[in-house]
């Protein structure tokens, strides 16, 4: 599993986890969805992604592109 694969699935079980938690625990679980939306959008701007520098300590690799 590559970095940017990790970042994406992370994102999705987070956003899947807080309706979850809206569901049945408490709205203000959305917040949650609102902070990683806010996250991605920042990340696909700046290049910054705290989860993908996590994801290298740990180990992965990034993508390689060919063209």
């Amino acid at each position: 599993m590559s970095v940017e694969n990790a970042v994406l699935a992370l994102a999705g079980l987070m956003v899947t986890v807080s309706v979850i938690l809206s569901w049945f625990i408490s709205p203000m679980w959305l917040i949650l969805t609102l902070f990683v939306g806010l996250n991605l959008l920042q990340s696909a701007f700046t290049g910054f992604c705290p989860a993908a520098m996590i994801f290298k300590l740990m180990g992965l690799k990034s993508a390689c592109v060919t063209r």
